[in-house]
């Protein structure tokens, strides 16, 4: 228990809040942001002290056939039979025992291999939670870049829509703009208006979020850092991706650790029946000597389990129910995984179609923008505004289409069980 407890200390300190940590950069980069999310936090503490279980359980399990040394002493008072050889009162001793099992005939081989691959199941937990934490850093940070778009997407098309409603309203008092009409311009700037105000939150929104995934509530982020990404590599065919994750993927392989912890334990159980041979020396020393008194004794026992009741029967309809569960989830977990990396496959392909397609609109944009331009410089035109802000509407598309691009490509990766690396940043 003490083992334990030193083993989950340093955890539990881990765990609590930070009294002194230096804020957030500004402007914060993704890769900081990346660096952070291998820092502490719930998730990964909970994980970490899964793992030092384990490893203490494999401890006592490995120190279960100790050698057991034991050293007694009694001081005792005695009223000595008539027939006996030596009369005296004091019959205190002190004796040595040394104990050690040789062989049970596979049972503790079998709990430690249990306890072993009960140990590396919850090193692999920690590597998918190292992963998720990563994942979940990124598509935060994405988000509040996202939201900064948005937001200076609605403020453009409120600043457009404010100006016609305040020259409909001028027009109005001139009698040269309808009630109707200016009503109408009215109600869009007010729809203009709430769009806007949601987007804002948003913004406080997605910095709360951020700042929570990066264990640091109360440092939301001011300033994001645009990240510049390195061209992707063509990822390989469908096929040699799931056949990767099924050799790599961190949570399959702690499945088929905990199988094999399971079957162990379920070998250990059924071996519960089998013979004991164990080792016993022990050394005493009297205050009386009598005949049947020996200062040193030395066996070797075999002890074989004759009655048990149902204990042993019942342990093992446990372990074989749990060991039928661990390879229900360890099939169920492998056809998932075989859909999720379909489906980020062809998610991967069609946001790249739909990249193509927001370039060619993102090009005609500007070619129309420059027209209103000149057509506003001539006095012709009147959508220059609108220009502007369906500009600004794509740039937001095309930066939520490279995100999800990045996205899918690191999660795509951490279902081979690789960890991401973080992008390089723009220096400016």
């Amino acid at each position: 228990m003490f083992r334990l407890f030193a083993l989950l200390l340093p955890l539990l300190i881990l765990s609590q809040p930070l009294l002194a940590v230096d804020p957030l950069p500004s402007p914060l980069t993704l890769e900081y942001a990346l660096e952070l999310a291998d820092q502490a936090h719930p998730e990964r503490s909970l994980a970490e002290a899964d793992l030092a279980q384990a490893r203490a359980l494999s401890q006592q399990v490995e120190a279960d056939d100790d050698m057991h040394v034991a050293l007694s002493a009694e001081l005792r008072l005695i009223e000595p039979s008539d027939a006996a050889n030596d009369s005296s009162r004091n019959d205190s001793l002190a004796r040595l025992s040394l104990s050690k099992q040789l062989y049970d005939f596979g049972r503790t081989g079998h709990a430690e291999e249990a306890a072993e691959a009960g140990l590396a199941s919850r090193q692999w937990q920690l590597l998918e939670v190292r992963q998720q934490r990563r994942l979940e850093v990124m598509a935060r940070f994405f988000d509040v870049l996202l939201a900064d778009l948005e937001f200076a997407r609605d403020n453009e098309a409120l600043s457009i829509d404010y100006i016609r409603f305040d020259r409909a309203r001028t027009k109005n008092e001139l009698g040269k703009v309808s009630d109707i009409d200016m009503v109408e311009l009215e109600s869009i700037y007010q729809q203009a208006l709430r769009k806007m105000r949601a987007s804002r939150n948003r913004q406080r929104i997605t910095r709360s979020q951020l700042a929570i995934s990066l264990n640091r509530p109360l440092d939301l982020p001011a300033d994001l850092a645009s990240p510049v990404f390195e061209p992707l590599g063509e990822l390989p065919e469908i096929e040699q991706l799931v056949e990767k994750a099924l050799r790599e993927n961190p949570k399959l392989k702690g499945l088929q650790a905990e199988l094999q912890a399971a079957t162990k334990q379920l070998q250990a159980s059924e071996a519960e029946d089998n013979p004991v041979l164990r080792a016993e020396v022990e050394a005493a020393a009297y205050k009386r000597e009598l005949s049947g008194r020996n200062p040193m004794t030395a066996a070797l026992v075999i002890e074989l389990p004759l009655y048990q009741g149902n204990r042993v029967d019942s342990e093992i309809a446990k372990q074989r129910a749990l060991v039928q569960r661990k390879q229900a989830e360890l099939a169920r977990h492998e056809l998932a995984l075989r859909q999720q990396l379909l489906d980020h496959w062809m998610d991967l392909d069609r946001l790249k179609v739909d990249r193509d397609a927001l370039r060619v609109t993102a090009d005609f944009r500007d070619l129309y923008l420059d027209r209103s331009r000149t057509l506003y410089d001539l006095d012709m035109a009147t959508d220059l505004g609108d220009s502007m802000s369906q500009i600004a509407d794509i740039q937001m598309q095309r930066a939520r289409n490279d995100f999800q691009i990045q996205l899918t490509h690191a999660r795509i990766k951490a279902l081979t069980g690789e960890l991401m690396t973080a992008p390089e940043q723009d220096k400016e």
